[in-house]
C-alpha cells in the first residue's frame, strides 16, 4: 500500500472503513420503524328536521352554501314510514318498521312507550358509537310522546354522553320543558327562548367543549305543524304558494283506492290555507338553517369543519294539496316518503348528486362505518360510504319497502284517511297493497307525478313479480334484508 499514490491509499482506506461498518450493522439498533401518521376520527353531526318534503332546500341560504354546494345530495332518499316515530326509530336502529315494531306515533303499538317497553334503546345508534370512544349528544325531538307512561321526565336513555330533549310543549318552540341531562329546565315566550336557537347555543358549546371524536344528533322541530318562526322570520316569504305540480289538487281520482276517491276536490279558501301553511312552514325552517349555519360556524372557528361529516335529512315528507290531500304525510306518494339527504365531509364531492336508491335504515350504518363503530347484526341498512366517496357499487338495492300501519288510538287514526299497507319503491315503480285488498301501482318513468293507477291493467307477470318482491322484503330480518333488497 506504501507503495500506491496518496489519493489511492485515502480510497482504499475509505473502502475499509466502509466494509467495518457493514460488518458491524447487524450489531446496531435497530432504527424506529416510519410508521404514517393516522388521521384523527371524524365527527359527525346528523341533522333530522320534522315532516320536511324533498325540493324545498334552495329556500334555505346556510343549507345551500354549506351543506349542498359543499356535499353530496341524494335525489332519490326515502323513508321506511312517512310517519314520525317508526320513521325515527327506523334512524336509531337501522331496522325496517316490521322488525322494530314502533309500528305508530302513540301507544300501545307505537311511540316512545313501545320503542322503550320493548328495550330498543339499549341498542341505537348512540350506543354505537359511544362504545367507539365518540362522546354522543341527542339535542331536540326523540320520539313522540316522550317520555311517556312509562318513564319519569327526568330520564334519559342509555348511549348519550349529552341530552336536551323536550318533555313538554315542543312543537310550539316556545313555552316548553327540556331535560337536560336528567334536570328540567322551563322555557318560556322570550325570543331567547325560541327552541331552535337554543339547541344552536347547546350545539356550540358542545362542539368547543368536546376533545374527543364527537357524535351530535340534532332533531330540530321545524316545519311541524303549527310551524311557528323565530321573531326574525315572521315576515319572510310573503309571496311565496306552495308547488303547483300536476298532482296539486288532482282533478281524477276515479282508478285509485276508495280513501283517495273519497277526498273532495280542493275549494279555494282550502287552496289557500294550503299555501299560507307552505310560506309558515318556510319561515319556521330558517330557524334551523339558522341552527344549521351556526353548527358550521362552530366547527369552522374550532377548526373541526374538514374532519366533520354533516347529514342532513328529514323523517318524512309531507301534502301541500297534492292528490288533493291539503296537508299531512303516511301516504306512499312520493311527497310523503321522498325526503332530502345531503352529506358534507372529508372525502365527499362537493356540489354533487347521487342517483342510487337510500333509505333511512342506512343511516345509523353508515355513521357507524364513517366512525369505526361496530353495528349489530339486526342492522338492515347499507353503508352509504361508498357512494360518498364516489363510488358505483356493482351491486346496489333495487327494492325500498315502506310500511303504514294505522293506529288504535281514535284520536290519531282520526289524523289519516289511509288505510294500512305495505309499498314497494323500485327504480321504476311504485307498488302499494293495501290491506283492503286494493292495489297502486305508477310507472315512474312515463308518470312521476302518479296520477295513473295501473294496477288494474298491469300485465299480470309484472303485478306477480313486485308481489314476489314485496313480501320477500317484508319477511327480512338483519342481513336478509341487504338480499331481498336486490332482488329484481
Amino acid at each position: 500500500m506504501e507503495d500506491l499514490p496518496g489519493k489511492s491509499q485515502s480510497v482504499v482506506k475509505g473502502l475499509r472503513r466502509v466494509a467495518c461498518l457493514l460488518l458491524l450493522l447487524p450489531l446496531l439498533p435497530a432504527a424506529e420503524p416510519v410508521v404514517a401518521a393516522t388521521a384523527p376520527r371524524p365527527n359527525v353531526v346528523l341533522i333530522v328536521a320534522d315532516d320536511l318534503e324533498a325540493g324545498t332546500l334552495a329556500y334555505f341560504p346556510n343549507i345551500t352554501q354549506h351543506l349542498v354546494r359543499e356535499g353530496a345530495s341524494f335525489d332519490r332518499f326515502f323513508v321506511t314510514n312517512s310517519w314520525c316515530c317508526p320513521s325515527r326509530a327506523s334512524i336509531l336502529r337501522s331496522q325496517y318498521v316490521h322488525s322494530h315494531g314502533v309500528f305508530t306515533n302513540t301507544a300501545p303499538e307505537g311511540g316512545f312507550d313501545s320503542f322503550h317497553a320493548q328495550g330498543l334503546e339499549r341498542s341505537t345508534i348512540g350506543v354505537w358509537m359511544q362504545n367507539a370512544g365518540y362522546r354522543t349528544a341527542l339535542m331536540g325531538k326523540f320520539l313522540n310522546h316522550y317520555p311517556g307512561d312509562t318513564a319519569d321526565e327526568e330520564y334519559v336513555p342509555p348511549g348519550w354522553d349529552e341530552w336536551a330533549v323536550p318533555v313538554r310543549n315542543l312543537y310550539e318552540e316556545y313555552g316548553y320543558r327540556l331535560n337536560e341531562n336528567g334536570i328540567l329546565a322551563d322555557y318560556g315566550w322570550a325570543e331567547e327562548d325560541y327552541l331552535s336557537d337554543v339547541l344552536a347555543r347547546k350545539s356550540r358549546d358542545f362542539i368547543a367543549e368536546s376533545q374527543e371524536p364527537f357524535f351530535l344528533y340534532l332533531a330540530p322541530i321545524a316545519p311541524h305543524h303549527p310551524a311557528n318562526p323565530a321573531a326574525r322570520h315572521i315576515a319572510a316569504f310573503p309571496l311565496v304558494m306552495a308547488p303547483r305540480t300536476p298532482s296539486f289538487n288532482q282533478v281524477d281520482a276515479s282508478l285509485e283506492p276508495l280513501w283517495m276517491r273519497e277526498l273532495p276536490m280542493l275549494d279555494q279558501p282550502q287552496i289557500d290555507a294550503i299555501d299560507e301553511r307552505h310560506r309558515a312552514r318556510l319561515r319556521a325552517m330558517l330557524g334551523v338553517d339558522d341552527l344549521v349555519g351556526s353548527v358550521v360556524e362552530a366547527l369552522r372557528s374550532t377548526g373541526r369543519l374538514e374532519n366533520t361529516y354533516i347529514i342532513f335529512t328529514s323523517d318524512n315528507g309531507f301534502h301541500l294539496g297534492t292528490h288533493r290531500i291539503p296537508n299531512g304525510k303516511t301516504t306512499p306518494f312520493e311527497e310523503a316518503i321522498r325526503v332530502p339527504f345531503v352529506v358534507r365531509g372529508p372525502g365527499v364531492r362537493a356540489g354533487s348528486t347521487i342517483n342510487h336508491l337510500g333509505v333511512t335504515v342506512d343511516l345509523a350504518v353508515t355513521i357507524a362505518e364513517l366512525a369505526g363503530a361496530t353495528a349489530p347484526a339486526f342492522a338492515e341498512g347499507r353503508s352509504l360510504v361508498p357512494l360518498l366517496r364516489g363510488q358505483s357499487p356493482a351491486k346496489w338495492r333495487k327494492n325500498v319497502l315502506v310500511e303504514f300501519t294505522r293506529p288504535a288510538n281514535r284520536a290519531s287514526a282520526k289524523q289519516t284517511p289511509v288505510p294500512a299497507y305495505q309499498a314497494l319503491r323500485t327504480d321504476r315503480y311504485t307498488y302499494v297493497r293495501y290491506d283492503t285488498g286494493e292495489r297502486q301501482l305508477y310507472d315512474l318513468q312515463v308518470d312521476p307525478y302518479q296520477l295513473r293507477n295501473l294496477a288494474g291493467e298491469a300485465d299480470p307477470v309484472l303485478l306477480a313479480g313486485l308481489d314476489e318482491r314485496l313480501a320477500g322484503m317484508v319477511a327480512c330480518s338483519g342481513a336478509s334484508c341487504r338480499q331481498a333488497d336486490m332482488r329484481e
